[in-house]
């Protein structure tokens, strides 16, 4: 659950943010006596109606709209279809701007708001067909009760936008209408369901190591690369799942049996190693050296593919081992209430507004016309509620990680490819991108057996595979190999029917049945109820593999690399009731792969935030403790930094002789590993890590894996060990996104380093000489340097007194709005941006305010909304938004939750309609 608040980098110019066009225009306005005229009424004319009344033709009965002093709405009706028509109405009052865009955004649409420099956006949607997929989905997969509600929504919506103006609607329309004639279109149910395919996108898994695995070919063997991947330490981070087991004879997932009770081994299967000769199981693709220069052109085409999926349009947060989320839930038998607690924070890219929606929907009475009491956090423009809690659950989300996506390698032959032994036609469809003030292009779409050929795409990709390694039994190269991409979102599914099933379970059994239908995107999903029941459910559509294990591109030509299926829902891991009493799901692995017989990724988070929240919950509860809602509260502020635990024992040893070093180092001594906003301690141990990094590692990565404009003298790819001689080494300019570049700094680095750190002599502990200083050859010679580096690096940026040093003055949070705040002039990042604000936490911390440390210290990622579910007594819950309800920027909802948010605190969340009546400030009725 993707435009970030990242340093410039050479793609960060490319297609997420070039909206330059309209930011021009407000320029020019911004410059003349009246465009102040203009931006006061325009702001003023879009501002929502929030007292009174509306009437609504259709409605079969009054509904109240009832917003408290932070504009969070709860909404109160009589029937499904009032209450999901008033939500559609609602949210786009305040949000109607951010869902058009996101709509044009998921149906390849962006060129007709902004003009061509979205177009190679466009195509590239338009090839993975989000918005085809949603049809099918409407068309043929959900349920008529699905498609009543999202029809109702879809009423709401359009019952706003009827005989409003653009600048009616957000001050960003009054600025577009001075570039073309952009009047928004009648929304409807599909743009709903298309949304759920950009949340896929953005959790996708690994689809970006699969490239990178590949990338490193050009520069490492096997062995180095095995060491930047290390296997998950499961003797040490504890996965989600530790009781149960699949029953071989029932073909269930038994969470009562014993482990050793799987069968298979869990292993999956291998990959090809070496020049490209494959072996075994191995997906045929090598690695390694090359002799004639296979490698480097599988690289470079790479590289064009990872650069294409770069600049598309995040709406929810690069991906990277240190981006994921938190939830835990406790059993009452160790909660001072005496019922369940639970706490879910998802982390995701700092946006404005942010992706969540918070508001409360609400029947009178329940009968079989009106199903509905719920409230919690929504996304604008879907109906229901995604993570929240009714009158008797509540439930979380956190990304499972599944490996659901695979790149194949084709081999094409004018209009056919090859599959086994015979030449298949390529699918095709027509697709026209119309442009604002342009003229219409038109592309042409190919499909295979696996899937859309993304490499039409891209100039550099139309000649993919050229010189890609594979067997000997590979196909004659001929024009070369295209790449197609499978993967499971782009299967028509029923996710939208999960949503509302959700929304109305009562127990564990109704929660596992609705989640059986949330196929894409795969998440962990925790469970509490009124009962005294905490749960897991691992759900979503997870592909079986005939041969290979998704690690690298397979070769398309095999059958045998196809998807025999997907886990069958009720192998799938699950929890009821754990015997230790809590659950707690932060991206670690589901299972142990020894005691599951299905492979679901190679690639989790590593486990350093699940196993500090589960480590903080045990310290609590030994001894006959109980935890309490600001317990919770409070693990989800924790700024413990893991990788500190580790490398500071072995930093303060360092000897260092130059004083102004060693004033530095003096500020390591004593700290307690807390990265708070104003520790100065905190500060040079995360520029320490940082160049730690850089020299052991991210100077010896593939230009295409480094951030882009950054150049370097390194070694030659085909040499190996460091340079003594400076004339050996070359010039080379990264090319990736700061925020998708390696080393990012994840708990993956984290046990990468681990796993090195008392074996001073590896050979990743050695560094080329520089102009200024000699090789390192040893760990403590290069964190000696690293300790130096990362002095002088926080002296130009903080200045050379080390006691006015602090954290949050290198690690701050910018909100940027999505579209035309990201580039351009000053006045128009003074109307729609905000911050910044110095903030504590950091990468891979349970407060995971992220970082990229190939980047820089901006924070990238953050935990995008936080809550704390009191089961039972409902109205002692608390939550809270990153900015606020409102997508207005003058509106006093805009940021107005920021503050709060980034000292950790949360608000009151109000259920009971006593409650909400006590904190409701404006009441709307919309009327038939």
């Amino acid at each position: 659950m993707p435009a970030n608040s990242t340093p410039p980098a050479t793609k960060k110019k490319g297609r997420r943010a070039r909206f330059v066009v309209i930011v021009l225009v407000l320029a020019l306005v911004g410059g003349v006596g009246y465009g102040a005229y203009w931006g006061v009424s325009t702001v003023r004319a879009s501002l929502p109606q929030t007292t009174g009344t509306i009437n609504l033709p259709g409605l079969d009965g009054q509904v109240e709209v009832k917003r408290d002093s932070y504009g969070v709405p709860q909404i109160y009706a009589n029937t499904d279809r009032d209450l999901f028509r008033a939500q559609g109405y609602v949210q786009a009052q305040d949000r109607f701007w951010e869902m058009d865009v996101r709509r044009h955004m998921t149906s390849g649409r962006l060129s007709e708001m902004f003009g061509k420099e979205q177009v190679e956006t466009d195509e590239f949607l338009r090839t993975l067909g989000w918005r085809q997929v949603a049809q099918e989905e409407y068309d043929d997969k959900l349920d008529d009760e699905t498609k009543k509600n999202l029809q109702s929504y879809a009423d709401g919506v359009n019952d706003y936008l009827k005989g409003r103006d653009g600048k009616d609607i957000s001050v960003e329309y009054a600025a577009l209408n001075f570039v073309n004639d952009y009047k928004p279109a009648k929304w409807t149910p599909v743009d709903s369901v298309a949304w759920l395919k950009a949340m896929a996108w953005d959790l996708r898994s690994n689809m970006q190591d699969e490239i990178d695995r590949s990338l490193l070919t050009s520069r490492m063997d096997e062995k180095q690369i095995k060491d930047l991947y290390p296997s998950y330490p499961y003797s040490r981070n504890q996965p989600i799942v530790t009781e149960g087991a699949v029953d071989p004879l029932a073909e269930e997932f038994d969470p009562k049996a014993e482990p050793g009770d799987a069968t298979g081994d869990g292993t999956g299967t291998g990959t090809g190693t070496g020049t490209g000769t494959g072996t075994g199981t191995g997906t045929g693709i090598g690695t390694g050296t090359d002799p004639g220069g296979a490698v480097d052109g599988l690289e470079s085409q790479l590289d064009a593919l990872s650069s294409t999926l770069d600049e598309i349009p995040a709406l929810l947060g690069p991906s990277g081992s240190g981006i994921g989320s938190n939830s835990w839930v406790v059993s009452g038998q160790y909660t001072t209430t005496g019922k369940p607690l639970l706490a879910n924070d998802p982390h995701l890219a700092p946006q404005l507004p942010s992706v969540w929606y918070q508001m409360g929907l609400h029947c009178r009475s329940s009968t079989k016309d009106c199903q509905y009491d719920v409230a919690g956090y929504t996304f604008a423009g879907m109906p229901g509620v995604i993570i929240g809690h009714n009158e008797d659950i509540a439930w979380g989300m956190t990304n499972l990680g599944a490996d659901v996506t695979d790149l194949y390698l084709e081999k094409v032959s004018g209009d056919t490819y090859q599959y086994g032994n015979e030449q298949k036609k390529f699918k095709t469809r027509q697709e026209t991108i119309k442009v604002a003030g342009g003229k219409s292009q038109t592309i042409t779409v190919r499909s295979t057996e696996h899937g859309p050929v993304v490499s039409d795409r891209d100039g550099q990709l139309r000649t993919v595979g050229d010189k890609a390694p594979v067997t000997n039994a590979a196909p004659d190269r001929g024009d070369g190999y295209a790449v197609s991409l499978q993967w499971t979102a782009l299967e028509p599914g029923k996710s939208m029917d999960a949503v509302f099933a959700l929304n109305k379970a009562k127990n564990f059994p109704e929660f596992r049945k609705a989640a059986e239908n949330f196929e894409v995107p795969s998440q962990n999903l925790v469970y509490a109820d009124t009962k005294g029941t905490i749960g897991y459910q691992a759900p979503g559509r997870i592909p079986i593999r005939a041969e290979g294990d998704g690690s690298l591109p397979a070769p398309g030509w095999d059958p045998k690399y196809r998807w025999e299926g997907y886990i069958p829902f009720d192998e799938l891991p699950y929890e009821e009731n754990p015997k230790r009493g809590y659950i707690v799901t932060a991206n670690q692995a589901v299972i142990d792969k020894a005691d599951y017989p299905y492979p679901l990724t190679e690639d989790w988070g590593y486990g350093a935030r699940s196993q500090r929240i589960n480590d903080l919950i045990k310290s609590k509860i030994k001894d006959g403790g109980k935890i309490s809602t600001d317990d919770m509260r409070t693990m989800q502020t924790d700024n413990r930094s893991e990788i500190a635990t580790l490398l500071m024992p072995y930093l303060l040893k360092i000897d260092v002789s130059d004083p102004s070093i060693r004033e530095a180092q003096k500020l390591l001594e004593g700290w307690d590993y807390s990265q708070e906003p104003d520790s100065a301690a905190a500060a040079y141990f995360n520029a320490v890590w940082r160049n730690v990094l850089k020299l052991a590692f991210g100077n010896k990565l593939p230009k295409e894996m480094r951030v882009g404009g950054e150049c370097l003298n390194v070694r030659p790819a085909d040499s190996t060990g460091p340079a003594d001689d400076l004339e050996e080494l070359v010039r080379e300019c990264g090319r990736r996104s700061a925020d998708s570049a390696q080393p990012d700094g994840g708990d993956r680095w984290f046990e990468i380093t681990r796993k090195i750190l008392k074996d001073e002599d590896n050979e990743w502990w050695q560094a080329p000489k520089t102009r200024l200083q000699g090789p390192a050859k040893t760990r403590d010679e290069l964190l000696l340097r690293a300790l130096t580096d990362a002095r002088w690096e926080l002296t130009a940026e903080l200045g050379k007194d080390v006691s006015t040093w602090s954290w949050g003055r290198l690690h701050q949070l910018n909100l940027e709005n999505q579209t035309l705040g990201t580039e351009g002039p000053g006045i128009v990042k003074t109307l729609l941006n905000r911050g910044p604000w110095n903030l504590g936490g950091g990468e891979a911390a349970v407060n995971a305010t992220g970082w990229n440390a190939a980047g820089g210290y901006e924070v990238m990622w953050v935990p995008s909304m936080r809550m704390v579910v009191n089961v039972g007594d409902w109205d002692k819950s608390r939550w809270i938004n990153l900015t606020g309800a409102s997508g207005h920027a003058y509106s006093p909802n805009y940021t107005d939750q920021t503050e709060k948010w980034a000292k950790g605190e949360l608000l009151d969340w109000p259920f009971s309609s006593r409650a909400v009546e006590e904190n409701t400030g404006d009441t709307l009725t919309l009327a038939p």
